[in-house]
């Protein structure tokens, strides 16, 4: 882990999927009566949730993240770049938690082998543009979010097209055109995301550029001091309120991040390499990623064949990266090159689920500003039940720089 505010690597990452996966769009009379708590919250914050029933749509939320948290997903605006089996999570997650608008873009149409993993299509659709023919099923988990499909090439698309959403994340494409999509954020300064799932195996990546979060504590004697605590994160500023008779301080806290083509090829942080006990426990889906992204770079193919030619390559890459991340050759192991390799570009749906809610429920956490978000590379191995969080940045200052 990349330290102790990350997510926990299998329990707590299964439990904000599954939260995230959670229809919340059926309240009950209960519900529907609406809790005194998120009354007296709503009347207190006064900021825009008039409508009665949205708020009693939204109130199991709501008394998890708070009114200010739901407004801004509210008014978000989200663009969703692919629609298999991955995106259709994270468009179903989101889209039940009341964002905004939501933008699918896909270029591709269906076909048979869409049809085994993905939950919003069926054979009437095939031949029909991805997007397209999702979009009637996405917008019926919640009438209240603006749908939007864009038949496009992504890459198409000049920077200022980003600069229309508030969150762009790409799904299933190879490292040039996420690197493109994710410079293109940059330019016009809009937080990336980018996931990928291969059968058994997957990622989350995050550049949110610079971000600011705010945590809740209750106040200490000793004073807050400002300062680097990682070689990422920073406490910048502090404050403080009376809650139920307590003094809870509010700290807000600032993370940097890097570009998918920097992080790509930055060396992992000095205190996973500190020892050989530390090293054998980074996974090698990071060596197996890296060398499938130089693969498909350097032979155009997004996924290799089960040719003698391909496979030599192949193993040779995995083997160069794995060397590049100074881990141990004896972790990099033939079945699991093997397993890797069966595994890429298929969809298996537990897989999905798992990855779609993880990103999904940071999405709203880092909306909400809450919480501290995915720094900045998941990985998930499904046969080990394991997603460990890896920052991976080119450069990594001392500690002691101060805060400016």
């Amino acid at each position: 882990m990349v330290d102790n505010e990350q997510p926990n690597n299998d329990v707590t990452a299964f439990n904000a999927a599954s939260a995230a996966g959670a229809p919340m769009l059926h309240p009950s009379p209960q519900a529907q009566a609406i809790s005194a708590g998120t009354r007296n919250e709503i009347c207190k914050d006064d900021i825009g949730l008039h409508f009665i029933d949205e708020i009693a749509l939204y109130d199991r939320q709501i008394r998890l993240w708070g009114v200010r948290a739901q407004e801004k997903l509210r008014s978000a605006n989200i663009l969703l770049v692919g629609m298999r089996a991955l995106a259709n999570e994270i468009a179903k997650n989101l889209v039940l938690a009341g964002i905004g608008s939501l933008t699918i873009l896909d270029d591709q149409v269906v076909t048979e082998d869409d049809l085994g993993s993905q939950f919003f299509l069926s054979e009437l659709h095939l031949g029909m543009n991805r997007a397209a023919a999702a979009i009637t099923q996405v917008r019926t988990l919640n009438p209240r979010v603006a749908l939007h499909v864009d038949m496009e090439n992504i890459l198409l698309k000049p920077p200022e097209f980003y600069s229309l959403f508030n969150m762009v994340i790409a799904t299933d494409l190879d490292l040039t055109p996420l690197s493109n999509i994710n410079a293109a954020c940059r330019f016009v300064n809009v937080p990336f995301y980018a996931a990928g799932s291969h059968g058994m195996y997957g990622f989350i990546f995050a550049d949110l550029i610079t971000h600011d979060y705010v945590i809740e504590r209750e106040k200490s004697n000793l004073p807050t001091e400002l300062k680097a605590e990682t070689m990422t994160r920073s406490i910048v500023a502090t404050s403080t309120k009376e809650e139920n008779g307590k003094q809870v301080e509010m700290v807000t806290k600032r993370e940097i991040y890097s570009p998918i083509n920097l992080a790509n090829t930055s060396p992992l942080q000095p205190e996973h390499l500190s020892s050989r006990r530390r090293k054998l426990q980074i996974p090698p889906l990071l060596t197996c990623l890296r060398a499938l992204w130089e693969f498909q770079g350097l032979s155009g193919q997004s996924i290799p064949t089960h040719s003698h030619a391909d496979l030599e390559i192949f193993t040779k890459l995995a083997t160069e990266k794995h060397k590049e991340l100074q881990l141990p050759p004896e972790t990099l192991r033939s079945e699991f090159l093997r397993s890797f390799l069966q595994n890429v570009g298929s969809e298996i749906a537990p897989v999905t689920a798992f990855l779609g809610g993880q990103l999904a429920q940071d999405v709203i956490n880092v909306l909400g500003q809450r919480e501290q978000p995915i720094q900045n590379f998941l990985l998930f191995d499904s046969e080990d039940s394991k997603g460990p969080v890896y920052a991976l940045h080119p450069i990594f200052p001392p500690l002691d720089v101060p805060i400016v």
